[in-house]
């Protein structure tokens, strides 16, 4: 059988950041910020926090939704994020700890924030190969709000934090993962990047003081390759399942920024009223993005039986995805 979403959550920090906050550290203006972004406000979570922090409520509503026989019959967990808790061990780990899980594969995966559809790939692969009857977890979350640069306009007014789950499941035939494309484009991997921390910059005392722990992006390259790549993979997921645009009912993209999505609707001819904003108010949550704008799509206007629904995202890497879902 297919398999599908069959339960959402998501989760986003009290405090809000506004406009105002980000022209008064980036030395800049509001009007600036909104007519570059349309991103009004975002999210910051509380110094405490790490993100297996917001993981954990968003994933405790989309398995609450299912009951307590959703726990015994989860096969795997996989959290999509680009901000661990730690280097090691991998934050789905604390994550099961946190939910009570019993022993059962639990991982992360980095695809920065096309991570949440490279996610859905693997569970819907996972799944297929298990017994009948198999949910598995998956969950975006990033707090990229430990690794801005709050000089920089150019990305500190882009970014939030935030998590979103989903439950997938078999669903009927006819409904669930239609299809879809994933992509990697690493000779471009120098667009998007946090240089240390890894084996390759060490984090010390040089590094920070250049700030090489924080988040640097080649905006003009990134927007340039996200209006090429989104035409291929949103393409290829359609020529694949046998659809064209015109049969989708609404759009999920990764929610870069509000300008970017507006623009490129414009290009590919998508009605407006089909695609799903959340960047306004919670900015660019990264892998959580896709997760998060379903569920307020779904909390919004419910999603009905049979609805077609297209994701697609672009992420650093530079990584690309898009799938199809027929809504169950």
């Amino acid at each position: 059988m297919p398999i599908g979403v069959i339960s959402i959550g998501s989760h986003v920090p009290e405090r809000i950041v506004s406009n105002r906050e980000i022209a008064a550290w980036a030395d800049t203006t509001e009007e600036w910020l909104e007519s570059r972004t349309g991103v009004l406000e975002r999210r910051y979570a509380a110094d405490t926090d790490a993100t297996s922090d917001l993981a954990l409520p968003a994933a405790r509503e989309a398995l609450d939704a299912l009951g307590p026989q959703a726990r015994e019959k989860l096969a795997a967990l996989i959290v999509a994020t680009c901000t661990p808790d730690h280097p090691q061990p991998s934050t789905a780990a604390i994550l099961q700890h946190k939910l009570g899980l019993p022993a059962l594969p639990a991982f992360d995966l980095n695809a920065v924030c096309s991570g949440f559809l490279y996610g859905l790939t693997v569970a819907e692969g996972l799944l297929t190969g298990r017994a009948a009857g198999s949910y598995a977890l998956l969950v975006g979350a990033d707090m990229f709000s430990r690794i801005m640069d709050r000089g920089d306009r150019r990305t500190v007014s882009l970014f939030g934090d935030g998590a979103g789950a989903v439950v997938l499941g078999e669903v009927p035939e006819g409904y669930g993962i239609r299809g879809g494309s994933l992509r990697t484009d690493g000779h471009l991997h120098h667009y998007v990047g946090v240089e240390a921390g890894g084996t390759r910059t060490t984090l010390d005392q040089r590094a920070r003081e250049s700030g090489e722990q924080l988040f640097r992006m080649d905006g003009r390259s990134v927007r340039e390759y996200a209006m090429t790549t989104l035409h291929k993979i949103i393409g290829e997921t359609l020529a694949d399942c046998g659809a064209a645009l015109g049969d989708i009912d609404r759009f999920v993209f990764h929610q870069a920024n509000r300008r970017l999505l507006e623009a490129f609707a414009a290009e590919a001819g998508i009605d407006p009223a089909k695609v799903v904003l959340t960047a306004p108010h919670l900015g660019n949550t990264a892998a959580a993005s896709i997760p998060l704008t379903l569920h307020e799509a779904h909390r919004t206007r419910p999603l009905e039986r049979g609805e077609h629904i297209l994701f697609a995202s672009i992420g650093g890497g530079m990584t690309a995805g898009a799938a199809l879902l027929t809504w169950y």
